[in-house]
C-alpha cells in the first residue's frame, strides 16, 4: 500500500501547504487515484496494444467514477460499490452506442437515462455516489460516429478502467475514516440519557438544579451534530434500507425524549412518587441504546426492565388517583411519554444492531412495520412518495434530463464537434436553482477561458507531437487535480480543460482550435443549464420548502382530530390516520436536505425550518404511540364528557398547526406566536380527569391525561415555532 505523505516530515513547501489546506489531503489522494488508475489503462491500451478507442473508454471508465463521484464507506465497501457499477456501465455504454444511430434516439435515451439515474440517486449515498459516472457512461458513446461494431472494444476498455479504479483505491493510503452516523447518534443518545438522569434527580430532590442546564446543553450539542444537514453526504442514513430507517427512527425518538424532558424540568412541581424511579430506568435504557448504536454492536434483546418499570408506574398512577391534581396528571403523563420514547429508541436501536422488534411491537400498523418489509418494497414506496410535481427530487430529475436531451438534439442539429463536452458542461455546472447555476457558470467560463488559452498556446507550440501530450497528461492530472479543488471551481475547470485537450490529443490528431471548441461547449452547455434552471422551478428548494413544511403542518392538523376521534370511539381496521401526514413529512425532509445543499438560497433571514417541523413530528410520532394503546376491537368508547373535552382540545391543536402553516405561507415567520398550551389547571380535559378519578374509570382517566399531554405538546411546539 502506498503511504500517505506527512506534512511534518521532509516534504516540499507546496506539498506541505496542500496537506494543511482544508480538503487538501482528500484532493491529493483523489488526484493520485485518478492519475494512476486512468493513465495505467489509457497508456497500456493506447501504446502497448495500439487501441486508442479502448484506451479512451478505459480513461473515462475510471475518471468520472473517481473525479465526479463520491463513493462512500470503508475500502471494502467502496470496492463492492465500484464493482457493482460494472454491469450498469455495460448497459449504459451499450445503450449509448446503439442509440447514437439517430440524434432523436440518442436524445430520447438520454431523457430516460438522465431521469432514472437522477431520481434513483436520491436513494442514499451508495446510489448517489456513482450517479455522475452513470450519466457519463451513457453520454460518451451516444455521439457520432455510429459504430456498433466497436461496442466490444468499448466495453473492454470500460471494464479495464473500472477494475483499475477499484484496485488502485485499495493500494493507495487510506483516508482518515469519517465519524460514522451511528457513533454521532450514540453520543447524542448518551448525552440525552445524562439529561434524563439529571431531571430524574431534580424531581427526587437529590441533585443540584444547576446540573440540569449543563446536561441540556450537552444533549443539544450532540443532537445538533446528528442533523442530516450537518453530516457529510456520504455518511447520511438516507437509503431505503431498514437499518437507515431505524437510524432515523432512533434519532427522532431521542429528540422527542429530549424535548419532553424540557417540559418536566421547566414545570416540575416537586417530588412526585414513581416519576424519578421511572426516569432512572429511562436513563439506563437510553444508555443501553447508545451502546447498541456503537459500531460492531450486537443485538442485546428487548428492554424488559423499562417495560416492567412502565407497568409499575401505570399501576401506581391508577392507585393514586384519589388525590390527583391536574398538574400531577399532566406531569405524570409527560413522564410516561418519556418512557415510551426511550422504549421506541431502544427498539429502533436493536434494529440498527441487526435485531428484530420484540413481540410487543408485532402488530399491524406498528411503528416498526418497516423491519419486515424488503428493501425493494421500501424503494418503491419512497419513489411513489415523490411522484408528485411538489417533489424537489422529481423536479431535479425532470430538469436535468430535459436539459441533457435538449442539448443532445442541439448538438446533432448544429453538428458541433466534441458534443460530449456540451453535456459534460451541463452535468458540471447545472445546479438545482437558477441562482446557484449562475454562480457556478461564471467561474466555469473563467476557468475554461484560462485553461483554453494555455491549451491553445500548447497546441501551437508542439502541434501533433503526441509524446508531449503523453508525458504531460499524468503531470496535469496529478498536480492540477490536487490543487484545483483547493483553489476553487475556476481552477478546476481550467485544469479539466487542459486535461481533456491532452487526452483527446492522443486519440486523434489535435487541431489548434480544440480549446475554442471546449469553450464553446461550456458556454452552450452552461447556457442550456441556466435556461433550464430559470424556466423549470428556478427557486430550487427555497420556495418549495416553505410550501412543503406548510403542507406537512396542514396534514398534521388534519391528523389531530382524526387520531383523537379514534381514541374516543375506538374501532378496528380502517386506514392509518397518519398516512397523509407521514407522506408530507417525507417530502418536507427531502426538500430540506436539498435546501441545505444550495448556497444561493440561504440569506440568513429564513424562518427556523426545523422548529416549524417539530409540531408535525409530534403529531406523527406521538399519534402513533397513543394509537397503539387503543388498537383492536375490544376497547370501549370514552365517557362522552371526557371524549368531548379531548375532541375540543384536538381542534385547538389543529388550529395551532394551521396557524403555523399560514405563518409560513404568508412569510410572517417569527413573532406571531400564541399562548400555546393551556395551563394544567385550565385544561378542560384534565379537570374532567381529576373530577372522575375513581378506580372504575382509572383506565379512561389515564388515557385522557396521556392524550391531553400529547395534544398540548403539539400546541406548545406550534406556538414556539411562531415566537
Amino acid at each position: 500500500m502506498i503511504s500517505a505523505p506527512d506534512p511534518r516530515t521532509g516534504t516540499g513547501g507546496p506539498l506541505r501547504w496542500l496537506l494543511r489546506r482544508p480538503g487538501g489531503p482528500a484532493a491529493l489522494r483523489r488526484a493520485a487515484w485518478v492519475t494512476v488508475a486512468g493513465c495505467a489503462g489509457f497508456y497500456t491500451l493506447a501504446y502497448a496494444f495500439g487501441r486508442p478507442d479502448m484506451a479512451l473508454f478505459a480513461m473515462f471508465g475510471a475518471l468520472p467514477l473517481i473525479l465526479f463521484s463520491s463513493i462512500p464507506g470503508p475500502p471494502p465497501q467502496r470496492t463492492r460499490t465500484v464493482l457493482l457499477t460494472l454491469p450498469v456501465g455495460w448497459a449504459l455504454v451499450t445503450a449509448g452506442t446503439l442509440l447514437a444511430v439517430r440524434d432523436w434516439a440518442a436524445a430520447l435515451g438520454l431523457l430516460v437515462v438522465g431521469f432514472a439515474v437522477s431520481l434513483l440517486a436520491n436513494g442514499g449515498p451508495r446510489t448517489s455516489g456513482p450517479a455522475p459516472a452513470f450519466q457519463l457512461y451513457y453520454v460518451l458513446p451516444c455521439f457520432p460516429p455510429y459504430a456498433p461494431d466497436t461496442l466490444p472494444a468499448r466495453l473492454a476498455g470500460l471494464t479495464v478502467g473500472i477494475l483499475l479504479a477499484a484496485l488502485v483505491d485499495r493500494l493507495l493510503w487510506r483516508e482518515p475514516p469519517p465519524v460514522l452516523y451511528r457513533t454521532l447518534l450514540a453520543d447524542a443518545t448518551e448525552a440525552t440519557a445524562g439529561y434524563c438522569g439529571a431531571v430524574g434527580r431534580l424531581l427526587a430532590g437529590e441533585g443540584a438544579a444547576a446540573d440540569v442546564p449543563a446536561r441540556r446543553e450537552a444533549a443539544d450539542r450532540a443532537l445538533t451534530a446528528t442533523l442530516l444537514s450537518e453530516v457529510p453526504p456520504t455518511e447520511r442514513p438516507t437509503s431505503a434500507t431498514p437499518r437507515d430507517r431505524a437510524l432515523n427512527h432512533t434519532r427522532a425518538a431521542v429528540r422527542h425524549v429530549r424535548d419532553l424532558l424540557d417540559g418536566i424540568a421547566d414545570g416540575h412541581g416537586g417530588n412526585t412518587p414513581g416519576a424519578p424511579e421511572l426516569l432512572r430506568h429511562c436513563e439506563d435504557s437510553l444508555r443501553r441504546t447508545a451502546s447498541s448504536l456503537r459500531p460492531d454492536a450486537r443485538d442485546r434483546g428487548g428492554d424488559d426492565a423499562l417495560h416492567t418499570a412502565l407497568a409499575a408506574f401505570d399501576e401506581g398512577r391508577a392507585g393514586g388517583l384519589a388525590r390527583v391534581t391536574p398538574g400531577r396528571l399532566r406531569q405524570d403523563a409527560v413522564v410516561r411519554r418519556v418512557a415510551e420514547g426511550a422504549f421506541v429508541a431502544g427498539e429502533a436501536g436493536r434494529l440498527v444492531a441487526g435485531g428484530r422488534p420484540s413481540a410487543a411491537w408485532d402488530y399491524p400498523g406498528s411503528p416498526f412495520a418497516y423491519a419486515g418489509v424488503s428493501t425493494w418494497v421500501w424503494w418503491w414506496r419512497r419513489l411513489a412518495v415523490h411522484m408528485t410535481p411538489r417533489s424537489v427530487l422529481l423536479q431535479n430529475a425532470l430538469r436535468l434530463s430535459l436539459a441533457l436531451a435538449c442539448a443532445r438534439l442541439l448538438v446533432g442539429l448544429l453538428e458541433l464537434p466534441h458534443g460530449f463536452w456540451v453535456l459534460l458542461a451541463i452535468l458540471s455546472l447545472m445546479r438545482t436553482s437558477a441562482a446557484d447555476t449562475r454562480a457556478a457558470l461564471v467561474p466555469g467560463v473563467v476557468g475554461t477561458v484560462v485553461g483554453g488559452a494555455l491549451a491553445t498556446g500548447m497546441l501551437l507550440a508542439v502541434g501533433g507531437t503526441t509524446v508531449f501530450y503523453a508525458a504531460f497528461t499524468p503531470l496535469f492530472l496529478f498536480v492540477g487535480l490536487s490543487v484545483g479543488p483547493v483553489l476553487g471551481p475556476a481552477w478546476t475547470q481550467g485544469v479539466v480543460t487542459v486535461i481533456l485537450v491532452l487526452i483527446f490529443g492522443q486519440v486523434a490528431p489535435p487541431h489548434w482550435d480544440l480549446p475554442a471548441v471546449r469553450l464553446l461547449s461550456v458556454l452552450i452547455g452552461g447556457g442550456i443549464g441556466a435556461v433550464a434552471s430559470l424556466l423549470a422551478w428556478p427557486r430550487g428548494a427555497a420556495g418549495q420548502l416553505r410550501r412543503d413544511i406548510a403542507a406537512f403542518l396542514t396534514r398534521a392538523a388534519e391528523a389531530c382530530p382524526a387520531v383523537t376521534d379514534r381514541l374516543v370511539r375506538p374501532r378496528g381496521g380502517g386506514a392509518d390516520d397518519l398516512t397523509a401526514a407521514r407522506r408530507a413529512m417525507f417530502l418536507a425532509q427531502a426538500t430540506y436536505l436539498q435546501y441545505r445543499a444550495e448556497a444561493a438560497s440561504r440569506n440568513g433571514q429564513d424562518p427556523p425550518w426545523e422548529a416549524f417541523m417539530l409540531p408535525g413530528y409530534a403529531v406523527v410520532g406521538g399519534g402513533a404511540m397513543i394509537l397503539a394503546r387503543r388498537r383492536g376491537d375490544g376497547c370501549s368508547p370514552l365517557p362522552p364528557a371526557g371524549g368531548a373535552e379531548l375532541v375540543e382540545l384536538a381542534e385547538r391543536a389543529a388550529a395551532e398547526c394551521l396557524a403555523s402553516a399560514e405563518a409560513l405561507r404568508s412569510g410572517r415567520g417569527a413573532g406571531h406566536g400564541s399562548a400555546g398550551a393551556p395551563a394544567a389547571e385550565a385544561s378542560g380535559s384534565l379537570r374532567w380527569a381529576a373530577g372522575h378519578a375513581s378506580s372504575a374509570l382509572a383506565a379512561d382517566v389515564l388515557l385522557v391525561a396521556d392524550a391531553e399531554a400529547w395534544l398540548t405538546g403539539v400546541m406548545r411546539e406550534a406556538g414556539r415555532a411562531r415566537c
